[in-house]
């Protein structure tokens, strides 16, 4: 992994090299004689513009909370298609990504091109507060019309949400298929899951607040679910990593609302963790991207967000467990119509975000905790 970048400064900023990037990929820009390179097909002729434009600038700055090592093949494959220019990616927590974005801006010092994150209501409120800028990207017709908003926001990936479990103490006769079934398992197992169940705390991660509430929009269920959960004292986490770990080890039973392309990846390697998309719904978050409005390489931007859209970009994410938005593109997984329930990128996610909800949101969490706490 280290061969592969040189990290700049503490903050987790990392410049990519240029690597040999596979044919798809060189396809999206294609350099040819003379170190001009050639529009994608289908793009307006214009568009020779803009990527002379991005040569000039030669730097895109990226702030996300994507993994830096499940994107260096992504930007490798940026970079072969567009030589020349240099990439610059912080990896950060969503909520680091939030103040350290907001607070440069208003400084006016000098900060992210594109804003990339998880944290999906988070996005929303810094499009609606007027950090983003326009573009319509050539890719806009082959993306989902939920994953657009005002042109501002993309959404890049399309991401279910699921449960983990260790295969030695969650047998396959008992691993539920289901958000009731697991209500079921956990309260009729009490004893055996104490302690032994994980989810993201909601105050304490925002991915984890949007999931949370999610689950309480579709269903009255869930506080019924959460009511068990609580049961078993859970632990509260704040990322998806950590749970998988506690899966791997023993140390926990089940990670409930885990990122699942995460937990698959994982699951690849550890032949103890068990991945469940619960049949009877699995909520599809995406990873909302934006151009920052007052980028400093704002061509640069356009041309590494298109990147990110296009077939060869969104090729390149389904290889690297980031899953793609695009339906046209080939994914090792695809969740069945019927049992998704992608979150819009819109401005209904704004309500995850005004105080009064938020704390009546998590007052009500407390409180199911608490009562768990004294179930005998």
């Amino acid at each position: 992994m280290r061969s592969f970048i040189t990290v700049l400064t503490l903050a987790a900023m990392v410049a990519f090299p240029a690597m040999t990037a596979p044919a798809d990929a060189q396809r999206q820009g294609r350099p040819v004689q003379g170190g001009q390179v050639q529009r994608p097909a289908g793009y307006p002729r214009s568009y020779d513009g803009l990527i002379a434009d991005a040569r000039a600038e030669g730097t895109v700055r990226i702030y996300a909370n994507a993994d830096k090592a499940e994107m260096v093949p992504v930007v490798a494959a940026f970079r072969r298609a567009y030589p020349g220019i240099q990439v610059l990616y912080a990896d950060l927590g969503s909520a680091e990504l939030y103040r350290r974005y907001t607070a440069e801006t208003r400084a006016k010092q000098y900060s992210a091109d594109i804003v990339w994150s998880s944290a999906m209501d988070q996005q929303i409120k810094l499009i609606n507060d007027g950090y983003a800028q326009q573009y319509a990207s050539p890719e806009k017709p082959a993306l989902p019309a939920t994953a657009v908003w005002k042109n501002m926001g993309f959404g890049v990936t399309a991401e279910p949400i699921g449960m983990a479990y260790n295969k030695k103490l969650v047998p396959g006769a008992l691993v539920p298929q289901s958000h009731q079934q697991l209500e079921q398992l956990l309260r009729h197992r009490r004893s055996a899951f104490m302690g032994k169940v994980a989810t993201f705390d909601p105050a304490r991660s925002n991915v984890g607040y949007l999931y949370l509430s999610q689950d309480f929009q579709i269903t009255r269920d869930t506080r019924s679910l959460a009511e068990a959960i609580a049961a078993t004292r859970p632990v509260l986490a704040t990322h998806t990593e950590e749970m998988l770990q506690g899966v791997a080890s023993g140390k926990l039973a089940i990670a409930y609302n885990v990122i699942g392309s995460y937990a698959l990846e994982r699951a690849r390697r550890d032949p103890n963790i068990g991945v469940i998309f619960p049949h009877d719904y699995t909520i599809v978050t995406s990873r909302i991207a934006f151009i920052a409005r007052e980028a400093r390489h704002p061509a640069a931007a356009r041309l590494f967000l298109d990147f990110l859209l296009s077939r060869a970009g969104q090729s390149q994410l389904a290889r690297h467990s980031l899953w793609p938005v695009r339906t046209d593109v080939p994914a090792s997984h695809r969740l069945p119509a019927g049992q998704a329930r992608p979150v819009r990128v819109g401005p209904q996610l704004l309500v995850n975000l005004d105080r009064l909800t938020r704390a009546r949101f998590l007052r009500d969490w407390n409180a199911i905790l608490a009562s768990g706490h004294k179930t005998p």
